[in-house]
């Protein structure tokens, strides 16, 4: 593979395994101005309960769907916990689009993840490997990633960082329109539906979010989410149109509170992405 292959399936990871976390993208609550309606009332002081027991509980099993356009299209299941920074282990799988196509050629089509405070893991197939000097894991500093050009490393950071469920309900608290669907059932499951459309340009409190929103060509994202009666977020969809395409993201979660772990790869086994990208773009 050229080193122009090796950047662009690094980048094909690293932009996966963001994409398939637990939120495409985070928000603070807005402003309540305007929400005045005695429903809209209604339905934020569900969402901000929602919100805080989703938070309280630290960890849960989850499972998503997500895809970007003719790019990739992906699954993801694992846990995560969230007591101290992102934990956890998911398993992803390039199910389809271009990137499917090229994991498919290096036996990389199902990647195991592993995230700790500082960095995330990618094992990749035994066809990479070669390609990484016989080395199996590539890892993500998130430090690094925040320097990366155009804001996408930076929003690759946000979306890692605050890749917890109760994020997407914090999202949706920034909606106009925030609503109360309706009672649903999900996985046989009674949960209440809220909906809502966020837009990019309404975003308070968080400029950087914005521009890197806006880099990736998201003017709106529509956010729905089902809560139990338990107040915990079981279900969440998101869709947006970016500059890849349309991101559609349909995400479950159980078992809240169940045990997580994460170690870290062997240090001789991995590959340091940084280093990566520039051995090589020195080789061309």
């Amino acid at each position: 593979m050229t080193s122009r292959g090796v950047r662009r399936v690094a980048m094909a990871i690293a932009a996966a395994t963001a994409l398939t976390g637990v939120a495409a993208c985070t928000a603070p609550a807005a402003s309540d101005a305007g929400k005045s309606t005695p429903h809209q009332t209604r339905s934020l002081a569900a969402l901000r309960s929602a919100e805080r027991s989703t938070h309280r509980a630290r960890s849960a099993r989850v499972r998503s769907i997500t895809t970007l356009g003719s790019l990739m299209s992906t699954k993801a299941e694992g846990a995560l916990g969230w007591r101290h920074g992102l934990t956890g282990t998911l398993t992803i799988t390039y199910t389809g689009g271009t990137t499917a196509d090229l994991m498919r050629r290096l036996d990389s089509t199902s990647l195991e993840t592993r995230y700790l405070r500082d960095a995330y893991y990618a094992r990749v197939g035994p066809a990479f490997a070669r390609q990484l000097g016989g080395k199996h894991w590539i890892k993500y500093p998130y430090d690094y990633l925040d320097t990366l050009g155009g804001g996408s490393g930076a929003m690759m950071t946000d979306l890692m960082r605050n890749t917890t469920p109760n994020q997407s309900v914090r999202l949706l608290l920034a909606s106009e329109d925030v609503r109360r669907v309706g009672e649903e059932k999900v996985s046989g499951e009674s949960t209440t539906h809220y909906s809502g459309t966020v837009h990019v340009s309404d975003l308070v409190g968080d400029s950087t979010l914005q521009k890197q929103l806006s880099q990736a060509g998201v003017r709106t994202e529509t956010v729905d989410i089902w809560v139990d009666g338990k107040n915990l977020l079981v279900k969440k969809t998101e869709k947006a149109d970016t500059a890849n395409g349309a991101m559609n993201q349909t995400a479950y979660y159980s078992d809240y509170g169940v045990k997580v772990s994460a170690e870290r790869p062997p240090a001789g086994d991995t590959q340091d992405f940084g280093t990566l990208l520039k051995k090589r773009g020195a080789a061309g």
